[in-house]
């Protein structure tokens, strides 16, 4: 009997002991889970502390999904437009408008039969957009061609970005190339008196801003440049869908995030806001009766489009002769930032149409239209 019971004792307590074994086993997986489970959400913590952090602390990672994605319209845009490319017009590429400086590269569009012949004709001098933060001279190259097509060379400006580089330094990049562009005006068929200061975007604010430095020595002055050119060698400017005052921007709508990152890569400090320099980049509030006529437009569904209007009106303000295209609220369908760029639409073929007009306006003796805004009621595609 005790033996029995002894084995019944020796066998219950082997088996106690494998179930026992085989708890501390799983409770010791189990407890490597939880550790594991804890590294990967610190982990993730730390990583969207980080991010967060990131994001506070420095523009560029904004900066980076901005390129990528502008990056990416660019490149439709310019795709879009090759079947719209005329026969004939040639290229000087890649001309260093400045040896001191690595950004400094311009390429030079020509109407058939003219490179390297004895015509000087009006020049276009186009800085491009991305919003201060993007972009290259490439992502505009076909519609300038096709601009170079009626009858102007063009100019097609690079600079440097933000926030690698900060505000003023692509005005006065540009300045530099107005400087080099005159000093080999004959070599380049251009006409030195006959000067549009032109571009898109951010590149639109750049060129009004240089355009008023050079016919306001007060304005130059606050920038801290020294004008390539005399007020009677600009001609015009071309100014479509671009950034002219500040104040405009609202800061409690779904466009105030990018405007944030850009005027603090742009400025160069992230209280941007509380920068006195803010004010003189805001070009509208300075123009003067000196300023050349101006073609302006902008899409009625462009975040920027009131800059356009404030711009237009400051113009006239002082006497400017200005050629607004601008359009209804209700125009159908909306027209979005940078609208000219697409061909392929009513509203885009008319925006060159109306560039090409004003030009010529400017060739043949300063026929710009009279100070007033006209509005498109045209509608369709």
């Amino acid at each position: 009997m005790a033996l029995v019971s002894g084995a019944q004792w020796r066998t219950i307590g082997a088996s106690e002991r494998s179930a026992g074994a085989d708890m501390t086993a799983g409770e010791e997986r189990e407890g490597k889970v939880r550790r594991w489970a804890l590294r990967v959400a610190l982990a993730l913590g730390v990583l969207g502390v980080g991010t967060w952090a990131a994001f506070q602390l420095s523009p560029w990672p904004s900066v980076l999904l901005i390129r990528w994605v502008f990056d990416r319209g660019a490149a439709e845009a310019s795709e879009a437009l090759r079947k719209h490319l005329p026969a004939g017009v040639t290229e000087r590429a890649a001309v260093r408008y400045d040896a001191t400086d690595p950004d400094a590269l311009l390429d030079v569009y020509y109407p058939p039969n003219v490179q390297g012949g004895h015509e000087r004709l009006t020049t276009v001098v186009w800085v491009h957009g991305g919003g201060f933060v993007s972009g290259r001279r490439q992502d505009v190259a076909h519609y300038l061609k096709i601009l170079a097509a009626h009858g102007f060379v063009v100019a097609n400006v690079d600079y440097s970005i933000a926030p690698g580089a900060t505000w003023p330094t692509p005005t006065r990049q540009v300045n530099a190339a107005l400087s080099y562009l005159q000093a080999h005006a004959d070599a380049l068929n251009i006409d030195g008196d006959r000067i549009v200061l032109a571009g898109d975007s951010a590149g639109a604010q750049i060129a009004a801003e240089l355009a008023n430095a050079i016919t306001s020595p007060d304005h130059a002055r606050r920038i801290g440049i020294t004008p390539a050119l005399a007020p009677r060698q600009l001609a015009g400017t071309l100014l479509f869908c671009g950034p002219y005052d500040a104040g405009l921007v609202q800061w409690d709508s779904p466009f105030a995030g990018f405007m944030r990152t850009v005027l603090w890569s742009y400025m160069g400090r992230k209280d941007f806001l509380d920068d006195p320099r803010l004010d003189t980049f805001s070009v509208a509030r300075h123009v003067t009766p000196a300023f050349p006529p101006a073609f302006i437009s902008a899409g009625n569904a462009d975040p920027l489009e009131p800059h356009s209007h404030a711009m237009a009106a400051a113009l006239q303000k002082q006497g400017v002769r200005v050629d607004a295209l601008l359009f209804p609220k209700d125009h159908a369908p909306p027209l979005p930032h940078e609208y000219q760029f697409n061909l392929d639409s009513e509203a885009g073929r008319q925006a060159m149409e109306r560039s090409v007009a004003f030009l010529h306006g400017l060739r043949e003796g300063g026929a710009a239209p009279p100070p007033t805004v006209e509005r498109s009621d045209r509608q369709g595609q």
